[in-house]
Parts: C-alpha cells; sequence; structure tokens
C-alpha cells in the first residue's frame, strides 16, 4: 500500500523540486553576476530551505541537531557519511552560517538547473574521480580557501552513496589534503540516518513518510593531532552515530 502511495507523491515532489531548481537558476545568475558572491549565497540558502521543505511532499521530516557545538571563527572541515542526493539540501540550509562548500564529482558541473551553477561559482570544487592526481591540487585549493576564509568544506569519505545505510569504509586522501591546507580547522563529524530510505526503490518511486536525521558529533581541532589520529576519530565519530 505504500509503494502504491509512493507513486503519485513521487510524481508531485519531483513537480516541486524541478520548479524550485529552475526558478532558482536564474535568480542565482543575477545575484552572483550583479551583486556578488554574498547576494548569490543567500540565493543558494533560500532555494536549499525549499528543497528540504520539498520533501514534505513524500511525507518525510527533516531533524538536524547540534549546529550549536560548531565553533565560529576558524574554518571547518565537514565529514559525513553518505546515503543520497538528499543529505546535500539540509547541510546547506542548517548549516548555511558556516558556508558549506562541497568536494563534488565533476559529472555534476553541468547539466542540472541551479545544482549546477552552485557548484561552478559558489565556491565548491569539482574532480574526476578516474583522476587521482587532478583531484589533489582542485581539493588543495578548497583546503586553502577555507583557511583564508573562515568557511567550510564538506566532504563524503565514503566516496560513493550507501544504498543500505550501511557504512562503506572512508577514504582518507581527501580528508588527508583538507587538513594539510587548512591546519587551523576543525574536524565535524555529521552522522546522516535515513535518507538511504528515500531511494530504496531507485529513483522512481521514492520511498515515503521517512525521518531523516543528521546529528553533529563532538567538533575537535586536527592542529598538532597526527592525522591518523584525525582519520580514526572522524570515523568512529561518524559511525556510532549511524542507526540501521
Amino acid at each position: 500500500m505504500q509503494k502504491l502511495l509512493s507513486y503519485p507523491l513521487s510524481v508531485l515532489f519531483y513537480l516541486v523540486f524541478g520548479i524550485f531548481l529552475l526558478i532558482f537558476h536564474p535568480i542565482q545568475w543575477v545575484c552572483f553576476n550583479l551583486f556578488g558572491y554574498q547576494a548569490h549565497k543567500k540565493s543558494v540558502d533560500i532555494l536549499n530551505g525549499w528543497l528540504v521543505r520539498s520533501l514534505w511532499a513524500l511525507g518525510t521530516t527533516v531533524k538536524f541537531e547540534g549546529v550549536e557545538k560548531l565553533p565560529s571563527g576558524v574554518p571547518l572541515i565537514i565529514v559525513a557519511n553518505h546515503q543520497s542526493m538528499y543529505d546535500i539540501p539540509p547541510i546547506i540550509w542548517f548549516m548555511r552560517k558556516f558556508h558549506p562548500k562541497f568536494v563534488s564529482k565533476k559529472e555534476l558541473g553541468k547539466g542540472i538547473p541551479s545544482v549546477s551553477y552552485n557548484l561552478r561559482h559558489g565556491g565548491s570544487v569539482l574532480i574526476d574521480r578516474k583522476d587521482p592526481k587532478q583531484a589533489i591540487p582542485v581539493i588543495g585549493g578548497l583546503g586553502k580557501y577555507i583557511e583564508k576564509n573562515n568557511r567550510s568544506a564538506v566532504i563524503f569519505p565514503e566516496g560513493t552513496r550507501s544504498k543500505t545505510g550501511e557504512p562503506k569504509r572512508f577514504s582518507e586522501n581527501g580528508l588527508k589534503i583538507l587538513c594539510k591546507y587548512a591546519p587551523s580547522a576543525w574536524i565535524v563529524p555529521v552522522s546522516i540516518n535515513n535518507s538511504w530510505k528515500i531511494v530504496r526503490f531507485g529513483q522512481f518511486p521514492l520511498g515515503i513518510g521517512n525521518r531523516l536525521t543528521f546529528t553533529v558529533q563532538e567538533p575537535f581541532a586536527i592542529k598538532g593531532v597526527p592525522f591518523e589520529e584525525v582519520m580514526a576519530r572522524t570515523e568512529n565519530a561518524v559511525i556510532q552515530g549511524i542507526k540501521n
């Protein structure tokens, strides 16, 4: 019965979600080209606020806990498990104060209204996952950017999304580069739950009636901490908050 109901609700969701992406694409262009970074960021924040609300069409709610733990005035490296594309709008919206920028695959940099434009112009970086050598200076550049501007980088060390909610092994490469080029950063582990249930049947129909939770674990400064310890502490913090 639930899957039967998910068909019309999925159509409604995609319609609402797509309309927001189409409306905000030209708004982003105007904000970025006429008014600069801050105006563009504001438009992206508002867009993602509406994208989070569009999940209501699926009977899905989002709870984001622990943002009050985050330190101000320092660069942040936000490290999270990855369950679906629906992980991203809540991070942008609820952590908007910290200017989150993403390490994303290059394929997302074109063809998606609003999303591709923001990835290309909003401070995020695009990497070719088939070319590790290309990724090193790109991620390093993001590290320098957050170090200079006291902003935040978001990285999903699993590399690909978990289709069952079970966390995959964390890769250290991207996080290691960010730590190298943002030595005054704090690590912010984030545990994501139930996002995978939205796409449990694939892209259509979508799962309905889910409760997505994002939990910020205890942040910590990386200065003076060996990377092996940073990696282990981060992975353990993220995983201990995942409930299946």
